[in-house]
C-alpha cells in the first residue's frame, strides 16, 4: 500500500490505466466467448446448453457486466491508495455486527479466484516486476521495498467475480464464467503491464532498482532459506565457539544505552539499538573456557535474531532487553543450551509468532500485548540473579496474558457461538441452511430464517480423509491462513461446533468473524487454500545463521 503523498506522476498514471480498464473489459469478454466456443464441441450436449445460456447472458448483459467490472476496479483501487483509517474510528465502530456464514459454494468461488490469480502472477511475471520497478520510482521508493502497483493482479481477479455476480443466472454459470476468464484475462493484462511500462519509459521516469543484498564470503541463501526447520545442536555449536581467555570477546566495548524503550516507543520501533547491559567486565574474569564460549554463542543468537527480517522492529527491541540476561543465564543454567525446551527460548518464539499474527502496528491489541511482554522482560531485566525458574514464570505468565485475551474475544462473540449452533443443529437435523453467497448474514438472521423456507441439503458424511484429520485435529486458539472471500487472511479458530459441522474463525487483524461450514473448510484444505499456522522457531533459525558463520569462517 501506497503510504506516502500521492505524487502527480503517479496520479495520472493511475488516471490512465482506469481509462483503459473499459477496452481491457471488453477484450476480456471476446476472450471468453472465443475461449467457450472453441470448447463447444467437446462438452456434453447439457454441458452445451448450459455454456450457451452463459454465452447469451454473456451479450445481452456485456454493459452491465462491465459496470459491475469498473466499479469495482475504481474501488480496489481507491482504497489502495488511501492511508487506512486509524483504529477505533468512529466510522468502524458504527458499523453493524454482521456474521459471513462461508459455504461450499462461496469456497468453490475462492478457489477459481485463487486460479486466476495465479495464472496472471505466472503468465506476466516478467512484465509484473518490471512495472513495480517504474512504479515505486513514481512514489520515490528507489529500494523497492514493496509493491505500490494499484493494478495488482488480485484486483483485477476480484473485479472479474465482481462482474460475474452481475450475471442473471446460476451459480453454476457464474462459476463458469470465471473459469473461462482466467486464461484471456491473464493473457490481456500480460500485455497491458508492458504497455503500462513502455508509456512510463516514453515519459521519463527512470525506473527504481530490486534492492540486491551482498552476503558475507561462504554464505548462501536458498528461495526459502528463512523457512528451515533445521535447527542445530547448541551443545555441540557451544565447543565450536572461539573464545580463547586472552581473546577479548566479541561483544566487548558495547555500551549501556542512556534509558530503555517504553512500550509505546517500542511498538513503534523507536528503540536504540545499544546493547542493554554492559558485559565486558564480568565476562573478562569468567576464566572457564566453557563458560566464555557459552557466552559468545548467546551473544551470537542474539545478533542473529536482531538482523532476522522476520522479527519487527518493535518486538526486536524487546528481545534485545534479554541479551545482557541470556548471558548471565548461561553462567548458571546448562539446560538453557536445550533450546527445544527452555522457557527462555520458548517465550522468545512465542511472542514472535503472536506478533506475526497481529502484523498492524497500530492495533491495540498488538500494543497491549508488547506492553505486557515489555513488562515481564523489565523485571526479567532487573533481577540479578538469572535462573530457569524466572523465565518459567516469564512463559506462564505470558502464556496467561494470551489465554485472557482469547477468552474475552469469546465472550465477545458469545451471541454470535449462540446463534450458530442453533444453526449447525438444524442443518444436521436435515433442514438445510440459508444461502449466503450474495453477502452475510445478520447475527440474528442465523436464529430466526424459519426452517420451512431454507434449501434443502444433505448432511455432509464424515469421511476419513487427510482434511478430515486436519480439520478434526484443529483446537480453539488455533492460527490457520486460508484464502476466504477472494484474499488471504490470518484467522484464529474461536469456536467449533458440537457436532464439528459450522466453525467460527476471527481475523487476527480486525474484529471480522467468519461462520465457516465444514464442507467449505473441506474444500479449502484440498485446494491447499487453508493450512495451519505452526509457530516457527526464530532461535531455531538464529542458530543455523550463527552456525552457517562459524563454517564458513
Amino acid at each position: 500500500m501506497v503510504s506516502r503523498p500521492i505524487s502527480p506522476a503517479m496520479q495520472q498514471f493511475v488516471e490512465d490505466e482506469q481509462l483503459r480498464a473499459p477496452l481491457l473489459f471488453d477484450q476480456l469478454v471476446d476472450g471468453i466467448l472465443d475461449h467457450a466456443r472453441k470448447s463447444l464441441p467437446t462438452m456434453t450436449p447439457q454441458q452445451r446448453s448450459m455454456l450457451g445460456d452463459l454465452m447469451q447472458s454473456l451479450l445481452s448483459q456485456r454493459s452491465r457486466l462491465g459496470d459491475y467490472f469498473l466499479r469495482s476496479l475504481q474501488e480496489q483501487v481507491d482504497a489502495q491508495l488511501e492511508r487506512p483509517a486509524p483504529q477505533g474510528s468512529p466510522e468502524g465502530a458504527a458499523k453493524r455486527r454482521t456474521l459471513a456464514l462461508v459455504d461450499e459454494e462461496v469456497v468453490a468461488m475462492d478457489v477459481q479466484l485463487s486460479h486466476i490469480i495465479e495464472a496472471i502472477k505466472s503468465t506476466a511475471e516478467y512484465e509484473l516486476r518490471e512495472l513495480q520497478t517504474y512504479i515505486s520510482a513514481l512514489v520515490g521508493d528507489m529500494d523497492v521495498s514493496v509493491d505500490h502497483n494499484p493494478f495488482r493482479p488480485e484486483a483485477f481477479a476480484r473485479a472479474t467475480w465482481a462482474a460475474s455476480q452481475a450475471l442473471p443466472l446460476s451459480r453454476g454459470h457464474q462459476l463458469a464464467f470465471m473459469r473461462y476468464a482466467g486464461t484471456p484475462l491473464a493473457q490481456l493484462l500480460r500485455t497491458a503491464y508492458a504497455a503500462s511500462t513502455s508509456r512510463l519509459e516514453a515519459m521519463g521516469v527512470e525506473p527504481a532498482a530490486h534492492r540486491t543484498l551482498i552476503l558475507p564470503s561462504g554464505s548462501r541463501r536458498g528461495p526459502r532459506s528463512n523457512e528451515t526447520t533445521f535447527s542445530p545442536d547448541l551443545h555441540r555449536m557451544r565447543d565450536s565457539m572461539p573464545a580463547p581467555l586472552e581473546t577479548p570477546l566479541s561483544y566487548e566495548g558495547q555500551q549501556r544505552p542512556a534509558a530503555q524503550p517504553s512500550p509505546r516507543a517500542a511498538a513503534t520501533g523507536a528503540a536504540g539499538t545499544g546493547r542493554p547491559e554492559h558485559w565486558t567486565e564480568v565476562a573478562r574474569h569468567t576464566t572457564n573456557r566453557g563458560d566464555r564460549q557459552s557466552i559468545e554463542l548467546v551473544s551470537r543468537l542474539f545478533e542473529a535474531m536482531q538482523s532476522d527480517t522476520r522479527v519487527p522492529d518493535d518486538v526486536r527491541a524487546i528481545i534485545s532487553r534479554l541479551h545482557g540476561p541470556a548471558m548471565r543465564l548461561a553462567l548458571r543454567d546448562a539446560g538453557m543450551l536445550d533450546q527445544d525446551k527452555h522457557p527462555l527460548w520458548r517465550f522468545i518464539n512465542r511472542l514472535c509468532f503472536e506478533c506475526e499474527m497481529a502484523p498492524d502496528p497500530g492495533d491495540p491489541e498488538r500494543y497491549q500485548l508488547l506492553k505486557s511482554a515489555m513488562g515481564t522482560v523489565d523485571q526479567l531485566a532487573a533481577e540479578p540473579e538469572q535462573n530457569n525458574g524466572l523465565y518459567r514464570w516469564a512463559l506462564d505468565r505470558f502464556e496467561s496474558f494470551l489465554h485472557k485475551r482469547l477468552t474475552r474475544r469469546l465472550a465477545a462473540a458469545a451471541s454470535q457461538i449462540g446463534a450458530l449452533q442453533k444453526l449447525e443443529d438444524k442443518i444436521l437435523a436435515g433442514r438445510g441452511t440459508p444461502t449466503s453467497f450474495h453477502g452475510t448474514l445478520d447475527i440474528e438472521e442465523l436464529d430466526t430464517v424459519p426452517a420451512e423456507l431454507m434449501e434443502r441439503s444433505t448432511p455432509v458424511q464424515r469421511g476419513e480423509t487427510a482434511s478430515d484429520s486436519w480439520l478434526d485435529g484443529l483446537r480453539p486458539g488455533d492460527w490457520v491462513r486460508m484464502f476466504l472471500q477472494g484474499r488471504w487472511v490470518q484467522a484464529r479458530l474461536l469456536w467449533p461446533g458440537e457436532r464439528g459441522e459450522v466453525f467460527l474463525f476471527g481475523d487476527g487483524g480486525s474484529d471480522t468473524t467468519w461462520a465457516v461450514r465444514r464442507g467449505a473448510l473441506l474444500a479449502m484444505h484440498t485446494g491447499r487454500l487453508a493450512k495451519t499456522l505452526k509457530q516457527r522457531s526464530i532461535v531455531g533459525s538464529a542458530a543455523a545463521r550463527v552456525q552457517e558463520q562459524v563454517a564458513s569462517a
